[in-house]
């Protein structure tokens, strides 16, 4: 079976080329969107646990914590063990909105791993950062997480498509 990333450049507007916007931001809930889709399938019909665990990389966690009719809450984090203890990083909350085909970053709990998270998570609790740009930083992030898990061979279980 072959694994491509659906390309997310057919967005209708390029986010990439206005951060901090609204439209741009809602663009890249969708690009959001296409990469979890390319890794994790139908979350809608996912299990409640996941891990998908590829060589020369942590595993991978995937977590439904609620489920509604249009949404879906989970978590995705990679496992360390450092010191003979486990260490869950960079713990990400999303929700996938079914009938939107949107996937936004909720929250990220865990920051101090990577000096580059670590640095975003400053500028935030420095700064007063407009909402729509503590979005845009925590999104942008995912976007960039799910391209990278991607790359490193990351897959979860496929699930029905139907109604995803």
């Amino acid at each position: 079976m072959s694994h491509v990333l659906i390309d997310d450049g057919l967005c209708a507007a390029s986010w990439r080329s206005r951060p901090g916007d609204f439209v741009s931001l809602m663009t890249l809930y969708e690009s959001n969107y296409i990469r979890l889709r390319s890794l994790a399938g139908n979350v809608f019909a996912a299990p409640d646990r996941q891990v998908s665990e590829c060589a020369g990389d942590s595993p991978l966690h995937l977590r439904v914590i609620e489920r509604s009719p249009y949404t879906v809450t989970l978590t995705m984090t990679y496992e360390f063990v450092e010191q003979n203890a486990t260490v869950f990083n960079p713990d990400l909350q999303l929700r996938v909105y079914r009938d939107a085909r949107l996937a936004e970053a909720l929250r990220c709990s865990q920051w101090r791993r990577h000096v580059v998270l670590g640095q975003w998570h400053s500028r935030l609790t420095r700064s007063r950062v407009r909402n729509i740009d503590a979005r845009w930083q925590r999104n942008m992030m995912l976007n960039k997480w799910l391209e990278y898990c991607f790359d490193r061979g990351h897959r979860f279980a496929p699930h029905a498509a139907a109604n995803s």
